[in-house]
């Protein structure tokens, strides 16, 4: 099993999100500009909703301050 494969099995795993879906996000946010808080918003929304998790205006905010304020671990490892 290749290295992105591995990834994207223990993502799907911990998440119940597939492959494809993470593609298409990806690229969404390659399309997009990661520093737009509409851009941001609009992907964790999406993330949430195929997740079935509920996330309040009030996180949503502190992921995208988190985001804009380059806070976000870079340890695939440590955010599993």
């Amino acid at each position: 099993m290749e290295l992105n494969d591995e990834l994207f099995s223990k993502v799907e795993k911990r998440t119940h999100v597939d492959k494809e879906a993470i593609i298409n996000i990806a690229s969404r946010l390659n399309e997009g500009n990661m520093k737009d808080p509409d851009t941001l918003r609009g992907v964790i929304q999406e993330l949430a909703g195929l997740t079935g998790k509920k996330v309040s205006e009030e996180k949503e905010n502190k992921i995208i301050d988190l985001i804009l304020n380059d806070k976000v671990p870079t340890n695939v490892d440590k955010m599993f």
